[in-house]
């Protein structure tokens, strides 16, 4: 089915609509379905982005929702540093079949390289897991010596290679730190699904869930998308990692937007700030800001907000304080 070009006003609306910025998110899992996935990382100046990405679409949710999900109803699953609903577990398991791509290459080889090391881990998580990586290097052979694997720390390397490659899973959290577990002792049985065909499912999954792609200029909508109004007066924070600016090209087309984020940018040469938000009212990225979360007084601060071109600034104070809230449950 062709899918039709859209106007940028069309584009915008579809694209925020796609992504539950629009006030329709009602739950954690029915969000994550409809994004897809969730990108996780440890960066957490206000919040991890997994779960800043969900506070942007449904305000101070539980944020120990999501761990019930994903350990103890199983309905969501981590893979490769990202959540996925687990019904689409069939078709992560064809990526981790797949042999396409450079750095399914690059674990190839890793893993032939390091045949003695993965036969190691995967025979210590056999016999003793779950477990987290430093209970597996803290079982060594006999004396100290040593050795080009534990004394250059690869024991997380080798850990993410396995999991990308569907040998080993995430199975729990302690803390901050993943547990760890034989893939197959945690996946459920599943389908097993060529990867073409589920390379062709995952591209129109993530297209339907962004809603509107740029392809050569233009912007093209999916012929599920929906064009509906947004409310102008709903005004959220968005996780650099949010998938409504993931596409800095796509953002740029969308709203007249450049985004980078600076973390990595030396102070003196910043723009604007270490981590900054963009700000979404209605269907409009309008500004950006950049708050500061200190966990240990529970006190949030706000280092600087820039608006766009041409915007009037708007109160901020009810967001502020929704996010203050989130942070402080």
């Amino acid at each position: 089915m062709k899918h039709p070009e859209v106007s940028v006003e069309e584009a915008r609306r579809i694209a925020v609509h796609a992504q539950a910025l629009d006030g329709t998110a009602t739950d954690v899992l029915s969000t994550v379905r409809t994004l897809g996935f969730l990108q996780l990382d440890p960066i957490s100046t206000v919040a991890p982005p997994q779960q800043l990405v969900l506070w942007s679409r449904l305000g101070a949710y539980d944020r120990g929702e999501l761990d019930r999900l994903l350990w103890e109803q199983r309905k969501l699953v981590e893979w490769n540093a990202f959540v996925y609903p687990m019904e689409d577990l069939p078709l992560l398991q064809a990526r981790m079949r797949t042999r396409e791509g450079t750095w399914q290459r690059y674990r190839r080889e890793y893993l032939k390289e390091n045949a003695a090391f993965r036969r190691y881990v995967l025979r210590e998580l056999d016999r003793r897991g779950p477990l987290l990586s430093r209970e597996i290097e803290d079982h060594r052979p006999s004396g100290r010596e040593e050795h080009r694997w534990w004394g250059e720390r690869k024991m997380g390397l080798m850990l993410g290679v396995l999991n990308a490659m569907g040998e080993v899973a995430v199975v729990g959290r302690r803390g901050k730190q993943r547990v760890w577990d034989l893939a197959e002792r945690w996946y459920p049985p599943t389908e097993k699904i060529p990867w073409p065909a589920a390379k062709r499912i995952i591209d129109d999954q993530r297209f339907r869930s962004l809603g509107v792609r740029l392809e050569r200029g233009k912007l093209i909508a999916h012929h599920d998308a929906v064009d509906v109004p947004i409310p102008e007066r709903r005004l959220t924070f968005l996780s650099p990692f949010d998938r409504l600016v993931h596409d800095r090209n796509r953002a740029e087309a969308l709203w007249d937007f450049f985004y980078r984020l600076e973390m990595y940018v030396p102070r003196a040469k910043r723009e604007y700030g270490y981590y900054v938000l963009p700000i979404l009212r209605g269907d409009r990225v309008v500004g950006r800001i950049e708050p500061v979360y200190d966990r240990k007084n529970g006190k949030l601060d706000v280092l600087g907000t820039w608006w766009e071109n041409g915007v009037r600034p708007a109160s901020l104070k009810a967001t502020l304080r929704d996010l203050r809230a989130f942070l402080a449950s």
